[in-house]
């Protein structure tokens, strides 16, 4: 190849990695994080051994009293709504990571104007992905108001709410020892340690209605006439939270089930799916059964499955 070719030819693509692209930028999360688990470990333990950090833990080791009248065990209906969500929040945040990564919707929902939900404007197209989100949705809010409802009446919420002020201690606390990879002792069946409470609570009582609230400040039925409410709640806002809302989600949600499987998985599974303190096998097969049913609901839910049931909603088109 003679020179000029040779100057005029076009250079070989560099791999994706190595071209300043944001994956390459990604990659040197992963060496930050290692060093700053090894120092968070490192530092837990040696606070540990010293006098000031045994005095700490043995005033606070890690859960707050519960006052006498709270319940101790979970109940039927409480294991039915956690099976029941966590079906739900699959479908959920599925649908919600669609909306964000789908540039071309295979299909398009219309919903008709003489059902129960009825409005002034003209219904709005949205993609299939949107409907499947809202409609997931609106029976995952429905869940959680059963869930509140029965959480005050059955005083359930006395194992998620923090009634005193030695639960920020203890959650301190019990995050050293877990840091420190000597995890506290638990019984969740009687008291969750403080962290799992505030953890909780969060969940239940902060991300989830934030995530409520923003996803209908951004839902196609918000009323765009309100000029005060949209200045004092933009939609930019709500966008801006919405998804990292989502992140917590999914975050405590992968904790989650590390912790119960790290924990004592018999004895947890069978808190959670068969509502008994037992440590047998009950649970887990539950676990199990919840497990194929959400694989096999995650397999129906194609595009003409759901043509079929949004078709009952509305009009389903491909453009």
């Amino acid at each position: 190849m003679s020179q000029k070719a040779t100057a005029t030819a076009t250079p070989a693509k560099q791999p994706a990695a190595f071209r300043g692209s944001a994956w390459f930028k990604l990659v040197w999360i992963v060496p930050v994080a290692i060093l700053l688990v090894l120092v968070i470990v490192v530092g837990a333990q040696l606070f540990r051994a010293t006098e000031s950090g045994l005095n700490f833990l043995t005033t606070y080791p890690g859960e707050a009293h519960l006052p006498e009248w709270a319940p101790v065990g979970f109940p039927a209906w409480l294991a039915w709504q956690h099976g029941i969500n966590a079906l739900l929040m699959v479908f959920v945040i599925k649908s919600g990571w669609q909306i964000r990564t789908t540039q071309r919707p295979a299909l398009y929902f219309t919903r008709n104007n003489k059902g129960i939900v009825r409005t002034k404007r003209a219904p709005k197209k949205i993609s299939i992905n949107l409907w499947l989100h809202i409609a997931t949705d609106t029976l995952w809010v429905l869940n959680g108001i059963v869930f509140y409802v029965l959480i005050f009446v059955t005083a359930q919420w006395t194992r998620i709410v923090p009634i005193s002020w030695d639960v920020m201690p203890n959650a301190i606390s019990a995050g050293i020892q877990y840091a420190s990879l000597n995890w506290p002792t638990e019984d969740g069946w009687v008291n969750y340690n403080s962290l799992q409470l505030l953890t909780y609570f969060a969940i239940v009582f902060i991300v989830a209605p934030l995530s409520i609230i923003t996803g209908l400040r951004m839902s196609p039925s918000w009323p765009s006439n309100t000029t005060r409410l949209n200045k004092a709640f933009p939609i930019e806002a709500a966008r801006a939270m919405h998804f990292p809302l989502m992140l917590a989600f999914t975050g405590f949600i992968v904790l989650h089930i590390a912790l119960v499987l790290a924990t004592g998985a018999l004895r947890n599974l069978n808190h959670m799916y068969a509502a008994n303190d037992a440590t047998n096998w009950l649970g887990f097969w539950i676990f199990v059964a919840s497990v194929v049913v959400m694989a096999g609901a995650w397999l129906a839910l194609r595009p003409m499955t759901l043509r079929v049931i949004a078709s009952t909603m509305g009009n389903v088109t491909r453009n």
